[in-house]
């Protein structure tokens, strides 16, 4: 994988623009791709450790495996931003199409993948989603990308993910635990419970308390001003929401709240 501070990792997102073939109006192939290799530009001038690339204006998303061209873009897209840039790249698939995603990762020499629900089952806005562990492990091994070393492809996986709720009472350690022991993620992630909503710190404590072995990443609502909170509890952020012009998730990513971000983590 590429290298990641030891300290604070910070990756930013490509939120895609829609895409043809999907449930909204696009623009068209070149349009995204445009926007993904300006976002990826803006976030490696400023700072950032990494970026993930997300079919996001794709929602609703499908329940099911994403469509091959989500596929075929997302591929080519990662590949051009290895070549271009010395960021980690991320890969998530919605709403949690990991067998592509870890296709998508393996051809094109990302270093990680985003499994929203990788362990146990959430009820969301696409139904009841059940994770598949064993499936998206034994795949990663298939594709000769299991091992530490070059090539590894990492997971990164929600600890009850934001726009989801669990089919039952559960604690957020245990789950947590699962995950990662069981499920072999090697990356927590925390969110709240939608986009650019934070995270309960209670929750985040609670994950480190149980694995303090495990680095654990905020998934969403992190910002400039909350930076020196997360950084105290956790090893890692993805920024979104913040990061975009007016902190509209519908706009390109912004140089100057990209730089801001970066100085607040690393002054």
């Amino acid at each position: 994988m590429s290298p990641l501070r030891a300290d604070f990792t910070l990756i930013g997102v490509a939120h895609l623009l829609p895409l043809p073939g999907g449930p909204n109006g696009s623009s068209g192939f070149a349009a995204v791709r445009a926007r993904a290799l300006h976002d990826a530009q803006v976030l490696a001038d400023a700072g950032f450790d990494g970026i993930i690339l997300e079919n996001f204006g794709d929602a609703p998303f499908p329940a099911g495996p994403v469509d091959a061209h989500v596929v075929a873009l997302v591929a080519m897209l990662a590949a051009d931003i290895k070549a271009r840039h010395a960021l980690a790249v991320g890969i998530n698939l919605l709403r949690n199409d990991a067998h592509a995603a870890m296709g998508v990762a393996a051809a094109s020499g990302a270093d990680f993948i985003r499994v929203n629900i990788h362990s146990g089952a959430m009820v969301t806005d696409q139904g009841l989603l059940q994770g598949d562990a064993h499936r998206t492990l034994r795949y990663r091994r298939e594709l000769g990308v299991a091992d530490p070393g070059p090539g590894h492809v990492r997971i990164a996986a929600d600890v009850l993910v934001k726009h989801a709720v669990p089919l039952g009472d559960v604690e957020i350690g245990a789950v947590a635990a699962d995950t990662a022991r069981r499920g072999g993620a090697e990356i927590l992630i925390v969110t709240g419970e939608g986009t650019g909503k934070a995270a309960d710190p209670a929750r985040v404590r609670r994950v480190r308390e149980v694995l303090p072995d495990v680095p654990v990443w905020l998934g969403s609502g992190v910002t400039v001003q909350t930076l020196p909170l997360w950084m105290s509890i956790a090893q890692g952020a993805i920024i979104g929401t913040a990061v975009h012009e007016d902190a509209d998730i519908t706009k390109p990513l912004d140089a100057g709240r990209a730089a801001a971000i970066v100085a607040a983590a690393r002054g």
